[in-house]
């Protein structure tokens, strides 16, 4: 018994482990969705499976005499051969490839104004599109009949591909106004005289199928647009016969269509001719039969669902186009206050007051960094400016704290404490400092010799609460290291740089960043309510009235998550803080002073940048795979380029003003291709748990002690030889 109870254990530990994780459902139900709408709203426009081609003009030697001498009604139902003329002073108007909103209402309009009814062929993507229109017609007395569903010539389709052309007209006008139709007017369709070997055939099946056949007597060639004067000249018949007149109330341009009509059928009217129904015109009963039952529902789903899918396309070529916007505000917000904010720290004799001297004290905050705190602490103890070093170790279990204490270094202290997070820690570590400067950075990160200097000399502006620090990515030696290497060349620093003009800074990086004792002491320290503290003390630094900065030479290396896994946790976290941070100072918004100045520009300028600008951009990768699969190819492949293009250039600068070298952007294609589909689904992941109310616990990151300052000499004094180091994640 124990042995199989064990199994079945074990099988259902294997369903649960092979159950996909809510992270990847439901972003990948939203995209399953939205292609989904994508690829209806594309089919309803003749986008996907549209056939344009046009047979070529063949014999007529098969087809019988009574027909091509017949009349426009054709009759082949039970293998029937007949054709039946319109009787003399009655006229059967007929429009094809409707419903169209500009001009189907027009039409309408006319034939209401002289008390005319004709037949509208439709076609079923039109109709999907705007059944209100077909329930305006059958309300007003007119007849419907069908045109197929996205208008092929059936003479060049499998019988399969006209039954579904047919159904799927069906289909659609069940849904728009009930009914179904006897009555059938092939596309590229002409005088029945013109009928030849190859669409006998289709008429003959349409027959079997139990539809009439409708051709004409009469072509306006309205498509064309001669004039009012000769359309009306072409749709009148000779003799005073009755006859079946073709026109058009879509397709293009239909003015003089419209105002060739109202002349057309005043005139006929007054030399006493008659415009009716075809069924009303021969004295048969109506073509029209009503619909019920599962038919009626099914027409109803489908009518709808192709309304979701154009209001769906309609939200999201607005939200493109707020995207576009944003970014090309974006780009050139931070190209125009980049340049700006480095010329100004960088022109001669800039200084930010008297310079800073005195001593500054230093917080690492660490849990489990036993791989990289060795590094760490060597980094700041080479510092070039007076420093003591406080590491606080919050329950490490893996040595953390005695690493530190075994390197014997002066000025280094370890204050050890049971778990409690990193808010609580570097909460300690201010209560254990003993100057009033303090800079905090992560376990995982090391500092160049210079970096504490640079990043406290702004606090010679007595205005200045808080500075934040140049982050570089360490670990880029990988293609996911180098991706984020361009993230935060290009994203987070000239961000930075826009947001110190516009003084809005949103984060201190919790890898380099500074703060006045007395700055913190006012708004209560380093909080836990949010999991991106560090964004969280910023905002509250701004709404103090403190001044936040950026220390552009304060370089620190942090080391950047190896895979997937490890990203996604570090940046869900920080998006789903993020938004926490900006709900917890929601007030800002409404307040005066300092507070108020945040509220209402950095908190939209946060708002629009960091978390609705990234959650629409997937549309431009969405419409790019549509382009490229369904057209037009060659100016999605264009348009793309151009925004990558435009992202280059951002790039570019941004590494050349942190004096990085240009090969790293080699990736920036793929970047954008694969990279930021996982930033996407991250936010969008953020998002669903922010609405839903969820709670997002604490992620530690596996570190792996990669990082080392670039060309310096590792803990031992020899050379740093990264590649050989144990790059497997800590258990």
């Amino acid at each position: 018994m124990a042995p199989r109870t064990s199994r079945r254990g074990a099988e259902r530990g294997a369903v649960r482990r092979r159950r996909l994780p809510m992270r990847y459902l439901l972003p990948s139900l939203i995209l399953v969705a939205l292609m989904a709408m994508l690829m209806l709203r594309g089919f309803v426009h003749s986008e996907i499976l549209a056939d344009h081609r046009v047979q070529s003009p063949a014999a007529s030697d098969r087809v019988p005499k009574e027909i091509l001498e017949g009349g426009p009604v054709i009759d082949t139902r039970d293998g029937r051969e007949d054709s039946v003329n319109i009787p003399d002073r009655k006229l059967v108007l007929t429009f094809d490839d409707g419903p169209d909103p500009e001009w189907t209402p027009k039409v309408l309009d006319v034939l209401k104004r002289h008390d005319a009814h004709a037949v509208f062929f439709i076609t079923g993507t039109m109709a999907s599109r705007y059944p209100d229109l077909v329930q305006r017609m059958v309300d007003e007395g007119h007849e419907i009949g069908l045109h197929t569903f996205n208008h092929p010539d059936l003479s060049l389709q499998s019988k399969s591909r006209v039954d579904w052309e047919l159904s799927q007209n069906q289909l659609a006008l069940a849904g728009a106004a009930g009914i179904r139709t006897s009555l059938f007017r092939p596309p590229y369709s002409s005088f029945a005289g013109e009928m030849d070997n190859k669409s006998w055939p289709v008429t003959e099946y349409i027959g079997s199928r139990g539809y009439i056949t409708i051709v004409n007597n009469t072509d306006s060639e309205d498509w064309r647009r001669p004039g009012v004067e000769k359309i009306i000249s072409n749709a009148t018949p000779k003799g005073g016969k009755g006859a079946v007149v073709l026109m058009h109330d879509s397709g293009g341009d239909r003015s003089q269509t419209v105002a060739a009509l109202d002349r057309f059928i005043s005139g006929l009217q007054d030399d006493g001719y008659r415009f009716d129904t075809l069924t009303a015109a021969l004295k048969v009963p109506s073509a029209h039969t009503e619909v019920a039952g599962l038919d009626l529902w099914k027409g109803k789903a489908w009518v709808v669902a192709v309304q979701a899918s154009e209001n769906t396309t309609s939200v999201l070529v607005v939200g493109l186009a707020i995207i576009g916007a944003l970014v090309i505000a974006r780009f050139g917000l931070m190209l125009l206050l980049s340049v700006l904010h480095a010329r100004k720290v960088r022109r001669r004799g800039f200084s930010w007051g008297r310079p800073i001297t005195e001593p500054v004290s230093v917080l690492v905050p660490a849990y489990n960094e036993a791989k990289c705190i060795e590094q760490t602490v060597h980094s700041l103890v080479a510092s070039d400016h007076p420093i003591e070093v406080i590491v606080i170790d919050d329950g490490s279990s893996d040595g953390t704290a005695r690493i530190v204490e075994n390197l014997r270094l002066p000025n280094v202290r370890v204050v050890r404490q049971l778990n409690a997070g990193k808010p609580a820690a570097l909460n300690r570590g201010v209560a254990n400092a003993r100057y009033d400067l303090i800079v905090m950075m992560d376990g995982d990160t090391v500092f160049e010799s210079a970096t504490v200097r640079e990043l406290v000399q702004p606090f010679g502006d007595p205005s200045v609460g808080a500075v934040a620090g140049n982050a570089k990515v360490g670990n880029r030696d990988s293609l996911i290291g180098a991706w984020q290497h361009i993230e935060y060349v290009m994203g987070f620093n000239l961000d930075r740089r826009m947001y110190d003009m516009l003084n809005c800074m949103p984060t201190i990086p919790g890898a380099v960043g500074a703060f006045r004792r007395s700055a913190l002491k006012r708004v209560g320290g380093m909080s836990d309510d949010t999991l991106a503290e560090d964004t969280d003390i910023t905002i509250a630094m701004h709404r103090d009235g403190w001044r936040v900065v950026y220390a552009e030479n304060a370089r620190a290396w942090t080391e950047a998550p190896e895979s997937v896994q490890q990203l996604w946790s570090q940046r869900y976290r920080w998006s789903y803080g993020t938004m926490q941070a900006i709900w917890k100072h929601r007030r800002a918004v409404i307040e005066r002073g300092p507070s108020g100045r945040f509220g209402r520009v950095g908190m939209p300028l946060v708002s629009l940048f960091m978390i609705l600008a990234p959650l629409l951009a997937p549309l431009i990768d969405v419409f790019l795979l549509y382009g490229l699969v369904f057209g037009p190819t060659e100016q999605t492949i264009l348009a793309w380029f151009g925004v990558l293009a435009v992202q280059a250039i951002c790039a570019a600068y941004a590494f050349r003003l942190d004096k990085e070298r240009m090969t790293h952007l080699l990736s920036l294609p793929l970047q954008q291709i694969l990279y930021r589909q996982l930033m996407y689904v991250v936010l969008l992941q953020s998002w669903i748990t922010a609405l839903t109310g969820g709670r997002l616990r604490w992620q530690k990151l596996r570190r792996t002690g990669a990082v080392g300052l670039p060309g310096a000499a590792g803990p031992s004094g020899g050379a740093a030889q990264q590649p050989e180091m144990d790059r497997r994640p800590v258990g």
